[in-house]
């Protein structure tokens, strides 16, 4: 029982390349407007709607580990290991990984709004309203947010113990509903990887000895015969 065979475990860590694509194209999207008179108080006006108050959500109901935002598990089809692993998401430092995420966020945001007027030629939102740009900023750090957490909690599994793992609780289906979120279109049934078995190096095979004891029996009793 070890969640190294859970694909989606695996398919999680895409948020590696993933995250510092969306940052990029979080910079187009403020290239696009001009700042206002009180660009500041923009800034953490779109910061607190983006990450703050998406975090203080992740805070209490965490992201549920089998969904891919647009795409999930269903909860009906989970097997046993999936669950006792939606279990071990409740770590105190899963939840500081978050909230320390939610506030990388805001320097983040001081900084491709200080700095859009580069990527200003670049930029297909050219000549977009300020506050829809601001409104397109803060759902991308919605998303940035939620990938870090599965991100966070996708690494964190993967390095969990069958000790551990056999240890927890599977979740029932209705702890899954009250205490994760859980987004997506339930169609996610990946099969479960076949990882190579490990083999003692001690190990000898019974098997393979008996003939070579039977040969060597049946040299002595042709030997016997001779001698007679």
């Amino acid at each position: 029982m070890t969640p190294r065979s859970e694909p989606l475990l695996w398919l999680q860590l895409i948020c590696v390349g993933v995250l510092p694509l969306e940052a990029l194209l979080l910079l187009l999207v403020l290239a696009g407007s001009d700042p206002g008179r009180l660009p500041g108080l923009e800034r953490v006006f779109c910061w607190a709607i983006g990450a703050l108050a998406p975090a203080l959500l992740l805070a209490r109901r965490p992201a549920d580990i089998w969904s891919l935002l647009l795409l999930q598990t269903p909860l009906r089809g989970r097997r046993e290991l999936q669950r006792r692993l939606s279990r071990l998401q409740a770590a105190p430092g899963l939840a500081l990984a978050t909230a320390g995420g939610a506030a990388l966020l805001l320097p983040l945001l001081w900084w491709s709004d200080r700095h859009a007027a580069v990527a200003s030629p670049f930029t297909p939102f050219t000549a977009c309203p300020r506050l829809v740009a601001l409104l397109l900023a803060a759902l991308l750090l919605v998303v940035m947010l939620w990938q870090w957490q599965q991100l966070i909690q996708s690494l964190w599994l993967l390095s969990r113990s069958p000790e551990d793992v056999a240890g927890a609780q599977p979740f029932t289906q209705e702890e899954l509903e009250q205490q994760r979120l859980s987004l997506g279109l339930p169609l996610l049934l990946p099969e479960p990887l076949r990882l190579p078995a490990s083999v003692a190096p001690s190990a000898v095979d019974p098997v393979a000895v008996e003939p070579e004891q039977s040969t060597e029996e049946a040299e002595g009793t042709d030997l016997d015969q001779q001698i007679h």
